[in-house]
């Protein structure tokens, strides 16, 4: 089991993955395979963090569904915007400093609920307006 390490901006993000299929076949995984493995308790570790929000489940999977890392050691960016990175797509223009400031790692799964929380319990939905298209359907909870 290969074990990948790489260090971004003073950010080391960490991830063992099985480089094999679990077939007999022994074939290489393919690249949503991996991601697939890299993620796989992604989402349940976001619904237990906010089982008492649990819009913010919603929220984690319409934004990224529930991807953190997109390649071993690599963290997973918005499609429409390079800068937002993780589970919930935090922005690094605007949140990177003040998370690390706060001591929090958005480019880790923790670190990337723990900011998402902070920002959640000080402005609500409203960062996480523009998926709401897709977390608003199952739900009518206001942005607050």
């Amino acid at each position: 089991m290969p074990n990948s390490t790489i260090q971004t901006d003073s950010v080391v993000a960490s991830s063992t993955i099985e480089m094999t299929a679990s077939t007999s076949s022994s074939l290489p995984l393919t690249k949503k395979e991996i991601r697939k493995q890299l993620n796989a308790d992604v989402g349940s570790s976001v619904k237990e963090y906010f089982k008492d929000a649990p819009i913010m489940a919603k929220v984690a999977y319409c934004e990224s569904t529930y991807t953190q890392f997109s390649a071993p050691g690599i963290v997973h960016r918005g499609v429409v915007n390079s800068k937002d990175v993780g589970i919930f797509q935090i922005n690094e223009k605007y949140h990177l400093k003040h998370s690390k400031d706060l001591g929090i790692d958005i480019y880790s799964v923790d670190g990337n609920m723990a900011y998402a929380r902070i920002l959640y319990e000080e402005q609500g939905l409203q960062p996480w307006s523009a998926s709401k298209p897709c977390w608003g359907k199952s739900t009518e909870i206001a942005l607050r």
